[in-house]
């Protein structure tokens, strides 16, 4: 397959890329680097059948010859980012979306959309199911990414059922992995980086707040099943063990058009998170604990019943196996 990746040059998108890659596909990566870096691409430059483009996806988007998917997860993810960048963020999520979708639907190609668990909000219901519309106040600071992917999934949605795109939405939970940025203001970074630094861990409100953690393998596996399993995969068609994984309740969504969880339910406080990368990184630090920042989730768990029946796919990496692996990682990033 001939694979454009928006967004490939960030902690995510430069995984998918390797991960594609080595299933023996060509990829071109777009990226304007605001967020993303050439660093993470730096082993792949040179490959015959890779190719990296500097390029903001909110403007024009063009490519000579045929393409078989557009990825698109161009974005701010982390609330560092789009808190500094919320127009930018918001753009992307629009015209960068429309762009993507513009250019999918030129060249009869598939479209995958990276979507994020942010569209739940500070959710009332936990697990999170697909079927939730979640709870967001779309003025908040925070606003901008939520809604910005809300409106994305929206917008990829009206494609496939006007134009008939063939579509798939994912809905990313807590990643983390090497390529994180040590500075990028998300928990498992900023505690990682700020242990083996010998700084406090900065907890925010009581640090009661939940948060479930996929190795970033585990989601890589789980976008690639997605984007390569056949669009008229229906219900009907499951095996009578994928079948049985739906008791306790329907998941949402019939087909692969329909958004999708993609995430591990293991479920911790942040507070949790905290002390055990204080034990697995074993240097005297204190804990820090500051206000919670306005609408910040309390809750964050996936129902992956849809990724586990539709892909069979779940989350092999432990949480201890997949520290152990960031930690050496960021201790070759600051020591």
């Amino acid at each position: 397959m001939r694979i454009l990746i928006t967004g490939g040059a960030g902690f995510l998108g430069s995984h998918l890329c390797d991960r594609l890659l080595g299933m023996g596909h060509q990829v071109t990566c777009v990226d304007n680097l605001i967020t993303g870096s050439l660093d993470n691409l730096a082993h792949l430059m040179g490959h015959e059948r890779f190719r990296f483009v500097q390029y903001n996806v909110c403007d024009y988007l063009f490519f000579e010859g045929p393409l078989d998917a557009v990825m698109h997860f161009a974005s701010p993810a982390s609330p560092q980012d789009y808190l500094e960048f919320p127009i930018a963020t918001l753009k992307v999520g629009a015209l960068g979306t429309h762009r993507a979708l513009g250019l999918a639907k030129a060249k009869n190609a598939r479209f995958f959309l990276a979507s994020t668990s942010e569209v739940y909000g500070d959710p009332l219901v936990s697990p999170q199911p697909e079927s939730y519309w979640g709870n967001v106040n779309p003025i908040s600071p925070r606003g901008v990414y939520d809604e910005a992917k809300r409106f994305a999934e929206a917008l990829t949605m009206a494609y496939h059922r006007y134009h008939g795109v063939d579509t798939r939405i994912v809905r990313i939970f807590n990643t983390y992995g090497p390529r994180m940025r040590p500075h990028d203001g998300r928990v498992v970074s900023n505690f990682i980086v700020q242990a083996l630094t010998g700084k406090p861990l900065t907890i925010f409100g009581t640090g009661s707040q939940t948060r479930s953690f996929c190795y970033v393998d585990d989601l890589v596996e789980g976008i690639t099943r997605l984007l390569m399993i056949p669009s008229d995969r229906t219900r009907e068609q499951r095996t009578d063990r994928q079948s049985f994984l739906y008791k306790g309740g329907e998941p949402a969504g019939e087909t692969m058009h329909d958004p999708i969880n993609i995430g591990n339910p293991h479920e911790l406080t942040v507070l949790e998170i905290a002390k055990k990368v204080q034990a697995m990184i074993d240097k005297p630090t204190q804990l820090e604990f500051k206000p919670l920042p306005a609408d910040d989730p309390k809750v964050r768990c996936p129902d992956i019943r849809r990724a586990q029946a539709l892909l069979e796919w779940a989350p092999k990496v432990s949480l201890d196996e997949g520290l152990a692996r960031t930690i050496d990682y960021f201790r070759k990033k600051v020591g």
